[in-house]
Parts: C-alpha cells; sequence; structure tokens
C-alpha cells in the first residue's frame, strides 16, 4: 500500500497555531503600521535573547542578511571571502554581489561542513571574511574557526539560515562569531509566510551599520550616509514569527526524533546516514543520506509515495553564474560527489514515527 509523505508541509505549521497566529496578524493589520513599527521590535528582541546575543535585525530574506552583512563589515571589490564549496548558491551570491571573490573551502566529509584544516591554507592577504555555513542544520566546527579568524585578525559572519535552535558546546547559535544571517522562508525551521530574514550579533557598531545600510544608508529620513538598500522584515511576518519562537525548541525536538530513528532503522541500507558531532546539537533541518544510486532511490521513493529533494545537484563552482572564476570540474571533488550523493529525506515537526518507518522499509527493500 502507498503511503504519501510529503517533504515537509508547512501548512500544519499554522494549523497548529491558528487561532494564535490569525490573531497576531489580525493584531499588525490594525495597527496601521506596515513598515518597521513595535511588532518588528518585539519580534527583533525575541530572536536575540534567544539566540543568545545582543542585538537582532529584521530584514527582507537570508540573501540580504548575507549581503548586506558583509557590505557592513566593509567587503568590497578586490577583497576575499571564504566559503564552502557545498553549499546554497545564495552564500556565493551575497560575496560576489559585495564585489568580492568567494574562495572556496572543502568539507569535512563527516560533519558535511566546511573543514577547518583546510581553511588557513585558502588564506590570503586578501581575506577579508569566513564564512562557514551551518549546512542541513549541523553546526560547523566554530571553535577551531573562530580561534583561526581572531589569530588572522579577519572577521566570522556565519551563515544560520538553516540552524534556527542549533546548539554549539551548548550554546545556540547566534552570537559565536561576529555576525549569524538567518533566513525566514517559510521551509525554515521557523519559517515566515513569505520571504523574510535578519542578522543577530554581539557589536553594536556592526548592528548599526546593518540597519543603516538596509534603510537606503539612512538613520535620519532624508539624510543618506551611504549607497544603502531597501530590506526590512515586514511586520505581519514578525508578528507570526514571534508566535513561532517559543514552539522552535519543541519543533526541532519533534525532528530530532524522525532523525534518530533514521539513523537507527538505516545504518545497515544502501545509505549513508549523516554523523552527529558529539560537541553539537543539530536543527535537523535537512535529513540528507548518500548513495551512489541516488536518482534510482530518489525515483523508487516517488514511485511509494515519498517526496525527496536533492540539495544541491550543482556545486556552485560549476554553475553557469561562476563560470568566470575559472573552476573546472574535478576542481573541488567532495562537493562534487556530494551533489551526485545527495538525498533529502522527509523531515519535519509534523511527520509521524509511522511515516518515517514506512520511508526506512522503502529504502531498506531497494535493490
Amino acid at each position: 500500500m502507498i503511503v504519501k509523505v510529503p517533504f515537509l508541509d508547512v501548512r500544519n505549521t499554522y494549523l497548529e497555531l491558528k487561532p494564535e497566529l490569525d490573531q497576531a496578524v489580525a493584531r499588525a493589520l490594525d495597527s496601521g503600521w506596515y513598515i518597521f513599527g513595535e511588532e518588528v521590535a518585539q519580534f527583533e528582541k525575541s530572536f536575540a535573547d534567544y539566540a543568545g546575543a545582543r542585538f537582532a535585525i529584521g530584514l527582507g530574506n537570508g540573501l540580504d542578511a548575507l549581503r548586506i552583512t558583509l557590505m557592513a563589515m566593509g567587503v568590497s571589490e578586490g577583497d576575499e571571502v571564504i566559503v564552502p564549496s557545498n553549499t546554497y548558491i545564495a552564500t556565493w551570491l551575497a560575496v560576489t554581489q559585495c564585489g568580492a571573490r568567494p574562495v572556496p573551502v572543502e568539507p569535512d566529509i563527516d560533519t558535511l561542513n566546511i573543514d577547518p584544516q583546510r581553511i588557513e591554507q585558502a588564506m590570503t592577504s586578501k581575506t577579508k571574511v569566513i564564512l562557514p555555513v551551518h549546512l542541513y542544520g549541523q553546526p560547523a566546527a566554530m571553535g577551531p574557526i573562530l580561534e583561526l579568524a581572531r589569530h588572522k585578525g579577519v572577521q566570522v559572519l556565519e551563515d544560520g539560515a538553516q540552524a534556527h535552535g542549533a546548539r554549539y558546546r551548548g550554546t545556540r547559535i547566534g552570537g559565536h562569531g561576529d555576525a549569524v544571517a538567518w533566513s525566514f522562508y517559510p521551509g525554515k525551521n521557523l519559517g515566515a509566510f513569505g520571504d523574510g530574514g535578519g542578522v543577530t550579533t554581539n557589536d553594536a557598531e556592526l548592528a548599526e551599520r546593518i540597519r543603516t545600510i538596509a534603510n537606503y544608508g539612512s538613520k535620519v529620513k532624508y539624510v543618506n550616509e551611504v549607497c544603502g538598500l531597501n530590506s526590512r522584515l515586514d511586520p505581519i511576518h514578525a508578528a507570526a514569527l514571534a508566535v513561532k519562537l517559543p514552539f522552535l525548541d519543541e519543533w526541532n525536538a519533534r525532528r530530532g526524533e524522525i532523525a534518530a530513528y533514521y539513523r537507527k532503522h538505516l545504518q545497515d541500507t544502501c545509505v549513508r546516514v549523516p554523523t552527529p558531532q558529539p560537541d553539537c546539537t543539530s536543527s535537523w533541518h535537512l535529513f540528507p543520506v548518500f548513495s551512489q544510486r541516488r536518482d534510482a532511490l530518489h525515483a523508487r521513493l516517488k514511485e511509494a509515495g515519498i517526496e525527496t529533494l536533492i540539495h544541491y545537484p550543482i556545486p556552485p563552482h560549476m554553475q553557469q553564474a561562476y563560470q568566470f572564476l575559472g573552476f573546472e570540474k574535478g576542481a573541488f571533488p567532495i562537493a562534487e560527489a556530494l551533489a551526485e550523493t545527495e538525498l533529502s529525506l522527509p523531515i519535519g515537526p509534523h511527520m509521524t514515527l509511522e511515516q518515517a518507518a514506512y520511508v526506512c522499509e522503502t529504502i531498506a527493500s531497494f535493490q
């Protein structure tokens, strides 16, 4: 019997909190204040407290959060930024949109995150920022990365788009480095009802620069200090996010239960499962598995009613958009191998263990 297993049902998140969310959105609409305002200020404070940072700045989306923070850090033409070779292209886009050059570094094959031991080899006198990504919700090795950054005198911007609520050495992602860029895209662990993003930081001056750049380069209306952008978190999204935030840890725990079930029941199958790190707590935004027969497995699961996704089938250095960097196939073999074998299984706070069992049984029977 075929069982329908969606990859992620974001509507269920709304249905679980429907009365509270409806009331919050209605309050935001009734306020008549649709840019900035109290809803945004309250969510910024709540999210900063949750992430363990002094400041949070709401922005239009995750890419803007990365790009504007790099701008606020002084990244510009001629600079270099260390990035993972395996990541969503937004990480690289933020760098090139500042006029800088992304310098890819391969991941650790176990953690799937940027390998700290390879970063120093890639650094030059032009390196301005190290930009680790907490990929799939698994925190990057911030201890060694920060130690290297402080030694070299460069800044660290974390891409936390997939790591809401994740912990590194017992502390939530949000205040380890100089800043963390966030996405509140609907499919994230903490998602709005449209595009949204933000930045957390403990640096008051950096926070002020981010706010200024995001508001047309202006602190006072019609007085523009720098050539800024227009990127703001909508009050309606902020109101909804504020309702969801207190439930984030519970939702992540539900994801963790599914992940633990997968890891236990997929050990002796045709896929390699991710390896949790002892000093980290993943948010389990995604559950990636790896198979040399990925495409056939993807098709088989689809036939069985199980929705899976591939993150990400083309590494950034092989995208047409980055041909100008001159990288050939084989330049980053680990990233390329991951792109050819990765398959993300369904996972989410409203997925049941019965659905997870069906996924595991289908994979186990795959020939």
